[in-house]
């Protein structure tokens, strides 16, 4: 017989407590813990001849075959680019970010493409199933073809089911009979198990339904993956566990409502990290954007004081990125050293750096820096390039549009080596950069400073 209960869960991270407390004691937030009832469904009986899954048996790793392992290929490169080279059967991907950066509207485009190698289930927990045919409607011009009686559904979307249920053990009993090529549940906050004692959107649901899904993964081979929701200071909601769990996190940056998306693997088993994938938002979903650089560079022409274009490696690729500063009289009596999509110790590491190894008297100014197009860059190699930019505004003197810069910045004014230089040096040549300040050409801050600033 069901009973009811009652537990207290904190609105800013998802922290469960069985009493209320006035202060959230995982995010520090004030007040924030709310009363949740919630039925709990009785657990069956277990009995001693219940246990009928085998048990696995050590196998030496030369035995096992890799064959089982092949990636899947999504046929959108970037984002394969972006997992390793595929997705690897049995793996278990969460896609997180901000509402309305297209998580939703990017899991529907990468089904419809894996439909066309298999059969595709798409839980969806947050959405009926005639939402669901209303967006792809949009996005997958072959369903809208057939709507309009142009032509029919193609075979790849023909192997796409939607699934209209929040119940995750309905959900996998119906997987267990149909073992598809992958699965995607969306989201992960909206599921629940009648077994758990949790309500849904919970941390214990959260983590049971986390690893019910791995356990159905592993044990058949089949690709899931999950949205997750974020919370107000931009992590993923629910336990720090669930990141642990996957296999793989990709998370959508920058500003969500402007033209660009860029999402990132922050983990990866299967690959490398921080590897980036551009998209372009349209009316009819995501497209991918084939050369990062020329997104964050802009426009080649004579920029004003403040602009310097750094040679950075993102995950694997080399990326050029531009890096904007401004220096100004400081209205009041602290200084400020505000960094956008920069490290906050790194700027006032290198503002120290030019006031005592390059003569700078940036004591009574305000400093600001950025880098333009909303990617994050916290690499050493950036050093030079935030430097230089603010070396130019503090000097109003704009630096030539042919350089582009690398190097770290050390504490004595020295130019420190940073690895894959000729990786950063032949992309800036490719995009027709005619001189490439870097360690290789440059011993020390205030030579750089002279070279490009004067």
């Amino acid at each position: 017989m069901a009973k009811a209960r009652a537990v207290y869960f904190c609105s800013a991270c998802g922290f469960e407590s069985p009493r209320w407390l006035g202060r959230c004691p995982q995010c520090d937030a004030w007040n924030s813990l709310d009363e949740r009832r919630f039925n709990v469904a009785a657990k069956p009986a277990r009995t001693a001849r219940t246990a009928t899954v085998p048990v696995g048996v050590p196998t030496p790793l030369h035995e096992i075959g890799s064959s089982a392992a092949a990636r899947v290929l999504v046929g959108m490169p970037e984002f394969d680019a972006v997992l390793g080279g595929g997705i690897v059967p049995g793996s278990l991907t969460l896609v997180g970010g901000p509402p309305g950066a297209g998580k939703s509207t990017l899991m529907l485009q990468i089904a419809a493409r894996l439909a066309q190698q298999g059969d595709v289930i798409y839980v969806c927990g947050e959405e009926s199933g005639a939402q669901v045919k209303l967006r792809a409607e949009r996005v997958l011009p072959s369903i809208d073809a057939a709507r309009a009686g142009r032509g029919r559904a193609d075979e790849g979307t023909s192997a796409l089911s939607v699934c209209p249920e929040t119940n995750l053990r309905a959900v996998l009993d119906a997987l267990e009979r149909r073992t598809p090529l992958a699965v995607v549940v969306d989201s992960i906050q909206t599921v629940w198990l009648p077994e758990s004692e949790a309500y849904a959107g919970s941390a214990t649901q959260i983590r049971d339904c986390t690893q019910a899904l791995m356990d159905f993964s592993k044990r058949t081979g089949c690709a899931t993956f999950i949205v997750g929701h974020v919370t107000k200071e931009g992590a993923i909601a629910g336990p720090r566990l669930l990141e642990h769990l996957v296999d793989t996190v990709l998370y959508f940056e920058g500003d969500s409502h402007g033209e660009h998306r860029i999402l990132r693997a922050y983990k990866n088993r299967f690959g490398s990290v921080d590897e980036i994938c551009v998209f372009r938002m349209h009316d009819t979903g995501l497209r991918e954007v084939a050369n990062p650089s020329e997104l964050f560079l802009g426009a080649r022409a004579q920029r004003p004081s403040g602009s310097c274009v750094v040679a950075s490696i993102v995950g694997s690729r080399p990326v050029l990125v531009e890096i904007q500063a401004l220096v100004g009289e400081a209205a009041y009596g602290t200084p400020r050293r505000l960094a956008n999509n920069l490290d906050q110790q790194r700027l006032a590491m290198i503002i120290a750096v030019l006031e005592r190894r390059a003569g700078f008297a940036l004591g009574s100014h305000d400093v600001y820096a950025s880098v333009a197009g909303g990617l994050r860059i916290v690499e050493p190699a950036a050093d030079l390039g935030i430097a230089l930019a603010i070396a130019s505004s503090f000097r109003n003197v704009g630096i030539s549009p042919e350089i582009a810069v690398f190097g770290e910045v050390g504490l004595s004014g020295e130019v420190r080596a940073v690895g894959t230089a000729d990786r950063r040096e032949a992309e800036a040549r490719k995009l027709g950069y005619a001189q490439v300040l870097s360690p290789a050409n440059t011993r020390d801050l205030a030579g750089a400073i002279r070279a490009s600033v004067g």
